[in-house]
């Protein structure tokens, strides 16, 4: 028994399954999570973990350096004294 629910009723789900869908449509549907599944491992196991903080120091450098001379120019405002 698995969360209260019998073999029976297991067996009894998965025929209506087979009826409303299809053995086709549930092997398309079965290849496609597990391939899913198989290229989320895959990405988790590529990405090293010490990787990570490189990321984040680079990404604080660059939030950090100053703006270019270009964005630091603005319009001057016309004063009280200028009019």
């Amino acid at each position: 028994m698995i969360g209260g629910i019998s073999v029976t009723q297991l067996l009894i789900l998965l025929v209506i399954v087979m009826l409303v869908f299809g053995t086709k449509r549930l092997r398309n549907i079965g290849s496609d999570l597990g391939s899913a599944v198989k290229g989320f491992r895959k990405g988790i196991e590529d990405e090293p973990e010490d990787k990570e903080p490189e990321k984040l120091v680079n990404a604080e450098k660059t939030a950090a350096a100053p703006p270019n001379k270009e964005e630091k120019t603005t319009a001057k405002r016309p004063t009280d004294t200028d009019v």
